[in-house]
């Protein structure tokens, strides 16, 4: 049974695993695909053999890190009050919400690692397309193209904007911004 802080209720593999994967955000972010297993490690404060006992390779280790993104992902949607709100202003707050979590976990972006399919739609898809669901049926989104559609385009805008802020040319809560407005502007009934 592994160790548990008295203090904090966590079991130390756990809030281990969790502090190798944050820094493994932080250095995969700042190193790009130069960083490697030993950028990690020492960024978690941790030895290469801890590290490796948790991820025994780079590919273990870009899985974890895209399934806890995923997860911070979902509890963002999830806090974001996505049923109560506008449909445009959850759109803007489903922009807010994943542009932060794409910032944060852009190696995953970069390297093109997904997590679980299953996951993802359960998650993050299926939200979303229920607001663009009710978009349509209200009139506000277009209805030549169905909710399925209008998530893939979403998702590029999305993608273009997360981009852009990690080659430097928009801040973060410019290019959620521009994202959301160039999306609803072009995703609006006619």
């Amino acid at each position: 049974m592994p160790a548990t802080s008295a203090a904090r209720g966590v079991p130390r593999y756990d809030r281990t695993a969790a502090a190798i994967l944050d820094a493994a955000a932080h250095a995969l972010s700042e190193h790009g695909s130069n960083a490697n297993m030993a950028d990690v490690a020492g960024a978690a404060g941790v030895s290469r053999a801890t590290l490796y006992r948790y991820y025994p390779d780079r590919e273990a280790l870009l899985d974890a890190l895209a399934s806890h993104a995923l997860a911070e992902a979902a509890a963002r949607l999830a806090d974001a009050g996505l049923e109560r709100a506008s449909v445009e202003d959850a759109i803007e707050r489903i922009v807010r919400a994943l542009t932060a979590v794409g910032d944060r976990y852009a190696v995953l972006v970069r390297e093109q690692v997904e997590a679980d399919p299953d996951e993802i739609e359960r998650l993050v898809a299926a939200p979303m397309r229920a607001v663009f669901a009710r978009g349509i049926e209200s009139g506000l989104l277009r209805q030549d193209l169905p909710a399925e559609v209008l998530l893939e385009l979403f998702g590029g805008a999305l993608v273009a904007a997360l981009k852009l802020t990690e080659r430097g040319r928009l801040g973060l809560e410019e290019a959620s911004a521009a994202a959301a407005s160039v999306f609803l502007d072009g995703a609006r009934a006619r």
